[in-house]
Order: structure tokens, then C-alpha cells, then sequence
């Protein structure tokens, strides 16, 4: 509560006042000139409920009592006193003293005037301070924390009478004295408004209340009411009506309760008729009944709803268990063969990778890879056809022909689109080996020359020298590059340069087939039942056919294949063979002799030999 700006006139009456409108407490010139007396049973509790502050018990003897602050101002005001003058001092023998005493002496000066403060606030038939303050130090006017007495029991804080002792002791002082004690009545302070342009006593309280500062030390300071307006009275007439109409309110009263005895007179004379409130019970307490029973039929009916609901969650349950139950033993009996999947997953892999193995050794021994001789390092040749490694300038045009490098490109396509057939690899621009005019296709990028409209770029270098036919050419070889680089990176391997088209070759070969097992055997039965169904076939024409005509050698094959160089290494085995000894076609079962393997294995005309791991 600011003591700068109070109202002019207390909110509260004198005998409306009590302790729970304090809110704070102010000391003002503190002086240790009081007598001392005793100290009573309540400061004894004081100290043991705050032995921090006070150490009054251990030093009994240097306790003082103080008279109040009532008869610090009757002695301030006694005649002797203001007779007796006390003399000027004068600080001139100081002058010729050095700083440090000066400083001592101004210190001790200070020290004797100064000290530390807190009280505490007592309230008759309470054996404890119903609040203790906090310590100000060094100080002698001291303005002590607000606090908040309404939470309080009612004996407290509806109290008009509140005793306060001040607990003081000098800087240089550990013991506490009782410096004085007043016992205040609210009802008696005077309202002071403010702080301001006053010359308090020694000892002076100030109390801060709820609507203002208090104090008895000054007379009360309250502005007089403002003076209204007067404004006219009513009438003699107007007075008279209201007396008569009060007198009319009064007998009106009267009469009311007059009748209100004698209604209840009569209800005590006559006898009570207990029917009409049987009969009223007996109509409620059937209303009850038809209540309760419908109440009763509906639980009835929420009771069989509960328990077919129960019924039918029994009975799923129980078919849950039986299904649960088949399920598990399915569960059981499947785990043997899960087991034995699993196996032969691992084994089928082992044996892919073991079979991707052998082809990837037969295609490197199909399309060898090897050095160049007496040539720079990473300079390789494919099936003894040399291949730059994707740069064709003037320098290489001298030492290598344009079919040279068109036959070694589509080697390398070939080669490339069989190892992303056998290792289950998408390329990502397609590849078409057509031998020396190979070309490759690019179906994702979006190229914005106008003239390239087609997505096949030829793998051969164009005839006439065309800048345009020239760039196609290198971007095609770029394509195939690109999809040896997704081949490697399937297989884990990291290419340092795209460029390098058999050396990035050579080193997947390596890898694919590297491995500490031994290399798997070729799968039986599929070559052989080819030349099983060409050879039955075949002997199905010379049957149809004499033998004097021209065509009664093996004449399904193309002259100058290796089909036809077959048939007409062994037409007459065949013919032998299919006509026996006696001339005759079909009195002997026919027998072939394949043109590999030994020379006595033979092979009927049957298909066991096209299904896979199939023994001689």
C-alpha cells in the first residue's frame, strides 16, 4: 500500500476495524534509551519458536525490558527535558585526523544510532505470536513487509486488540533485547493519510490498513464532506400518508399472525382423518409397484439378452479354440516343411550362384578378354578384336578400322546382354547384339535435339563421317557403358570409370566367377534331348523319302551350316540305323549315335533326356 497516494477519508468505521484489515507495520526513529523490566512467559515462546533470531535464554542477563512507546512520548514532552538543552557537538577536533579515524569515528557514529529490528504481534488468550516479522538491518526508520491475517481462525482475525513487541539489537550486538511493547486497540488510531511533512517521536508505529495509514502519534487528518446542493422536502401531507400507511403495514402484520394462530389452534383442536392420507399412500405406493415391476420386466428381458449374448460368445469362443488349436497342429506339421523349404531355398541359391559361376567362367572363356600386347596400361581386346576405351579420335581411326570397332562392340553387347540375362539384372537402356551393327535404345531420357526423334543409337560408326551420326555412335557406346556400370553395381562392385568398357568387363567376370567352391558340372539332358528331337525328326523324313533321291540325307539344314556338315558327316550311320541290316525301314528299333560324347552311348526315341539331372 503506497503511502504517497491515500485516500482522504477512511473507508472504515472506528468499531469496524479489525485485525484482519492490518496489512503492515512501520517503525520510525528507533532509539535504545528506554529502562528495561522483564521479559514475560510469551517472549520465552517467541524465542524457542525462533531461535534464530532471538538468543534471549542463553543471555538472560542482558536482557532489558523498554517502556512503551506511550511513555517515550510523555518523557519527550516533559518539562526538564525541554529545559534541558543538550549541547552542540562539533566535529572540528577531527579535522586534522587522517581518513581512516575519520571513517572509524563517522562508523561508530552510526553504529550507536542505528541497529536491527523485527516484531512480532501477540493477540490475548494465544500463547504464540500469531505473526513474526522479518529482520531489517542497519536502519533506523524500518518499513516491514506486508502480510495477511484474514486466513486466521476467528479469534484472530476478527480481534480489535493486538499487542506489539519490537525485538531490537546493535550492529556489533549478537544478544536481542525487548526494546518496547504496546498494546493497541484498532478502534482508537487516528486516520494520517500520509507520510509526508511528519516529525515522528522515538519509537513511533505506523499501521497500514486496508483504506489508509494509521497512527497514534497524530490527531486524525479527514477532509470534511462535500456540502450538496440543497433540495426540497416533501410536504406535511406526504409525511402524514406515509405514517398512516406504515400503521396500515403494522396492522396488517398483526392481523396475519393473528390468524395464523388460530388457524393453527383449530388444526391442533380437530382430530386428524388419516384416510385420504392412507388412500393417498396406498395410490403412490401402487404407482411404485407398476414402476418397480416394469423396471423388473425389463431387467428380465436384459438378463435373457445376456445371457444368449453369453451362450453365443461361449460357443464362438469354443470354436475359436478348435480352430486354434487345428491351426497350431497345421502350424506344427508345416514347420517340417518350412524347414526343409528353407533348405532347399539355400541349397537352390547355392546352386544358382554356383551355376552363375560356371557361366560366367564359360563366357569369359567364350569371349576372352585379354591385354593388348605392347600397349598402354587398361588397353584390352575381346576375342582378339581390340577395343579403345570409349574414345575414338583421329589417333585411334589410324591404328583401327571402323568394322574393327563395330565387330568389337557388338561382341561386347552380345556379352553384356548375356550376363544380364544370366545374372537376373535389368539393363537399363535396352541392348540388341546384331553383330557388327548392334545398337542400343534409351527409352528414359528426354534428349532435346530435334533430330534425334529416334531412341536406337547405333553401336557402328556411320558412314561419310556425319557429325550427327558421330555423336549418335558415342552416345550409344555411353549407353552401353552406362548398363555395364548397373551390372557391376548389382553385383556390389564400384566402377572408377565408365569409360573403361572391357577393363569394367573383365573385372565383373572376375568377380562372378571367384568363389572357394569348386565349379558346378553342367546340367545333363538339355543339349542331348535337343539333338534327341532333331535326330527323330530327321528320321521321320528318311523313312518318308527313298533312298535313291537327293534328298534323303539330312535336307532340313541349310548347305554350308553346321547342321547341314552334320547330316552329311552321318547320313549313312543314320541311314544304317534306321533301316537295320535287312534293308527294310522298321524291323528294328532305330538307334542314334550322337554326334558327342562317346562313341557307344546310345539314345532312344523317348524324352528322358530333356529333363533336368538325368544320368547317362
Amino acid at each position: 500500500m503506497s503511502s504517497m497516494s491515500e485516500p482522504r477519508r477512511p473507508r472504515l468505521l472506528p468499531q469496524n476495524r479489525k485485525l484482519r484489515h492490518l496489512k503492515g507495520l512501520s517503525l520510525r526513529n528507533l532509539s535504545f534509551d528506554p529502562p528495561t523490566h522483564l521479559r514475560t512467559s510469551d517472549d520465552t515462546s517467541l524465542l524457542n519458536k525462533s531461535p534464530g533470531k532471538l538468543r534471549v535464554l542463553q543471555e538472560s542477563s542482558h536482557l532489558h525490558a523498554s517502556r512503551s512507546s506511550e511513555s517515550l512520548r510523555k518523557d519527550s514532552l516533559r518539562p526538564d527535558t525541554l529545559k534541558k538543552q543538550r549541547s552542540r557537538r562539533t566535529s572540528l577536533n577531527f579535522a586534522h585526523a587522517n581518513p581512516t579515524q575519520r571513517q572509524k569515528k563517522i562508523e561508530d557514529l552510526v553504529d550507536a544510532v542505528v541497529g536491527d529490528v523485527f516484531f512480532t504481534l501477540h493477540v490475548s488468550g494465544e500463547d504464540e505470536p500469531v505473526y513474526i516479522s522479518e529482520v531489517r538491518e542497519k536502519s533506523t526508520n524500518f518499513n516491514f513487509q506486508f502480510f495477511e491475517l484474514g486466513d486466521q481462525a476467528a479469534a484472530i482475525s476478527r480481534a480489535c486488540l493486538v499487542t506489539i513487541r519490537i525485538w531490537a539489537r546493535r550492529p556489533k550486538s549478537s544478544s536481542w533485547i525487548h526494546l518496547a511493547e504496546e498494546l493497541i486497540d484498532l478502534r482508537q488510531l487516528n486516520f494520517i493519510g500520509t507520510l509526508q511533512d511528519r516529525k515522528f517521536p522515538p519509537n513511533a508505529l505506523i499501521f497500514h490498513l486496508q483504506d489508509g495509514i494509521y497512527s497514534l502519534d497524530f490527531p486524525s487528518r479527514t477532509s470534511e464532506p462535500k456540502q450538496a446542493t440543497p433540495v426540497s422536502t416533501s410536504s406535511y401531507n406526504a409525511l402524514m400518508k406515509l405514517a398512516n400507511l406504515e400503521s396500515s403495514i403494522d396492522d396488517a402484520i398483526q392481523t396475519q399472525q393473528h390468524i395464523m394462530s388460530q388457524i393453527n389452534r383449530i388444526l391442533e383442536e380437530t382430530p386428524v382423518d388419516a384416510s385420504d392420507v392412507a388412500g393417498e399412500e396406498a395410490r403412490l405406493a401402487e404407482k411404485y409397484v407398476a414402476s418397480q415391476t416394469r423396471l423388473n420386466r425389463a431387467a428380465e428381458r436384459r438378463r435373457d439378452e445376456l445371457r444368449e449374448s453369453l451362450k453365443s460368445r461361449r460357443a464362438a469362443m469354443e470354436q475359436g479354440r478348435r480352430q486354434q488349436a487345428a491351426e497350431e497342429e497345421n502350424i506344427e506339421d508345416n514347420m517340417d516343411k518350412l524347414t526343409k523349404s528353407k533348405l532347399l531355398i539355400e541349397q537352390t541359391e547355392r546352386q544358382i550362384r554356383g551355376q552363375r559361376r560356371r557361366i560366367c567362367c564359360e563366357l569369359s572363356e567364350i569371349f576372352p578378354i585379354t591385354p593388348i600386347p605392347h600397349a598402354p596400361p587398361l588397353s584390352f581386346q575381346i576375342c582378339n578384336i581390340p577395343l579403345p576405351n570409349s574414345v575414338y579420335d583421329s589417333a585411334t581411326a589410324k591404328n583401327m578400322s571402323e568394322d574393327v570397332l563395330s565387330a568389337a562392340l557388338g561382341i561386347t553387347a552380345l556379352l553384356t546382354r548375356h550376363l544380364a540375362f544370366y545374372l537376373s539384372y535389368p539393363l537399363p537402356y535396352a541392348v540388341y547384339p546384331v553383330g557388327s551393327r548392334s545398337y542400343a535404345r534409351d527409352d528414359i531420357s528426354q534428349l532435346s535435339d530435334k533430330n534425334t526423334t529416334r531412341k536406337e543409337f547405333p553401336l557402328y560408326l556411320p558412314r561419310g563421317g556425319s557429325t550427327s551420326g558421330q555423336w549418335r555412335f558415342e552416345y550409344g557406346w555411353f549407353l552401353l557403358n552406362k548398363d555395364i556400370e548397373a551390372l557391376c553395381a548389382s553385383q556390389g562392385l564400384k566402377v572408377v570409370d565408365i569409360r573403361h568398357s572391357l577393363p569394367n568387363l573383365k573385372y565383373l567376370l572376375y568377380v562372378c566367377s571367384a568363389g572357394s567352391d569348386e565349379v558346378p558340372e553342367r546340367k545333363k539332358g538339355g543339349v542331348r534331348g535337343l539333338w534327341a528331337g532333331r535326330m527323330h525328326s530327321r528320321m521321320s523324313s528318311l523313312q518318308s523319302t527313298p533312298l535313291g533321291s537327293d534328298q534323303g540325307s539330312l535336307s532340313g539344314s541349310r548347305r554350308g551350316s553346321i547342321d547341314s556338315d552334320v547330316a552329311h558327316n552321318h547320313s549313312d550311320a543314320l541311314r544304317t540305323a534306321a533301316l537295320g541290316d535287312s534293308g527294310v525301314a522298321g524291323l528294328a528299333e532305330p538307334t542314334f549315335v550322337l554326334p558327342f560324347g562317346d562313341a557307344e552311348s546310345k539314345l532312344t526315341l523317348r524324352t528322358k533326356g530333356m529333363r533336368e539331372h538325368v544320368g547317362r
